[in-house]
């Protein structure tokens, strides 16, 4: 059975980026976005070089341009860019010459199918409100199932990891405030249950 791949995003700190890797992270994310958890370029630049090089350090970027967003690349040292706004294709095309890029799709009810032809690398199914912890219901998932890099983000949590590989065996999942003691602060315990559960995958 494929393993279940984890990225902890929202980082704002060394340490937590630290324990994300020492407790089995495959990637962890950076807000470059109007965000409670948003870091400058060269903080996660500073963050990133303090991680071995088997992590991805992902950017989130909403309705950035894509020169805009392989400058922060640039500075960073990113190893793939997340977009959460509404970028048409062709500017996830632009950026697909440089870098991976996984395009975030939020969830209000089931999606359009025609989102699987969208030019990225993996698909990312989160929440209406990116970020809150909210949950939705994951039968909403359904139209994307089939998608061969589906990531699962919004209102996961160590609690709700169990209910969702019950019902769907994703590609990775994704965890930001689900792991945190305050917005960018996480919590080493709820991490380190929450990574336990993705070891454990969906069998």
């Amino acid at each position: 059975m494929e393993p279940v791949r984890a990225k902890v995003c929202g980082l704002t700190r060394a340490e937590d980026a630290l324990a994300a890797e020492r407790l089995g992270a495959w990637a962890v994310g950076f807000v470059f976005a109007p965000s409670k958890r948003r870091v400058a370029p060269e903080q996660a630049a500073a963050i990133g070089a303090r991680l071995g090089p088997f992590v991805t350090r992902v950017g989130v970027f909403v309705d950035a341009p894509p020169d805009e967003v392989l400058a922060v690349a640039r500075t960073a040292r990113l190893g793939a860019v997340q977009l959460h706004g509404s970028e048409p294709p062709e500017w996830a095309e632009a950026l697909r010459r440089h870098l991976p890029v996984i395009k975030a799709v939020r969830l209000s009810g089931p999606p359009d199918p025609a989102l699987l032809a969208y030019p990225a690398d993996a698909l990312l199914a989160d929440g209406p409100r990116p970020g809150s912890g909210e949950a939705y219901d994951w039968g909403w998932l359904e139209p994307l199932a089939d998608h061969p890099r589906l990531i699962v983000a919004g209102g996961l949590s160590p609690e709700r990891l169990p209910e969702l590989f019950a019902r769907l065996c994703p590609y990775a999942v994704d965890v930001s405030s689900g792991v945190e003691s305050a917005p960018g602060v996480k919590d080493e315990a709820r991490l380190r249950a929450f990574l336990q559960w993705v070891r454990r995958g969906c069998g």
